[in-house]
């Protein structure tokens, strides 16, 4: 979805969006490319229809479950929302991002209360953090 995003934005001339936000404020394909790094932004911070391979990766040795918990792998998702908040701020995706954001961290902090597994527990607390910087 990035890299559709990304060869979408060549359609205007030039990745810079920020000079084009008044001719784009309604534009369908700027909608289309918002859309694409919605949900690029979900898939990389495991928000809730892609948020079950946080807990999964967990499973894996120790050093893969630290590179997955990493300051730069799960919150590329926030600094590409935070680089795009213009544009989700106008449209009805931000609604849409806020609504699954705060289903994530329900479904995390209630998830993490029934399980026994620490390092799920840890997983899941990181999936609820994530939603909730999401939702910011």
């Amino acid at each position: 979805a990035l890299l559709l995003a990304i060869a979408w934005m060549l359609n205007y001339g030039s990745w810079n969006y920020i000079f084009y936000l008044e001719v784009m404020k309604n534009d369908y394909e700027m909608l289309m490319i918002d859309f694409l790094v919605m949900l690029a932004a979900m898939t990389k911070s495991a928000q809730i229809p892609f948020s079950s391979w946080l807990p999964a990766a967990m499973a894996a040795p120790t050093p893969v479950s630290a590179l997955v918990h990493s300051s730069t792998l799960v919150t590329a998702g926030v600094y590409l929302l935070i680089r795009f908040n213009i544009l989700l701020s106008t449209s009805w995706l931000g609604q849409l991002l806020l609504l699954l954001s705060g289903l994530t961290m329900f479904m995390a902090g209630l998830g993490a209360n029934f399980e026994f597994d620490l390092k799920k527990i840890i997983a899941l607390s990181t999936l609820s953090q994530l939603g909730l910087m999401m939702s910011i």
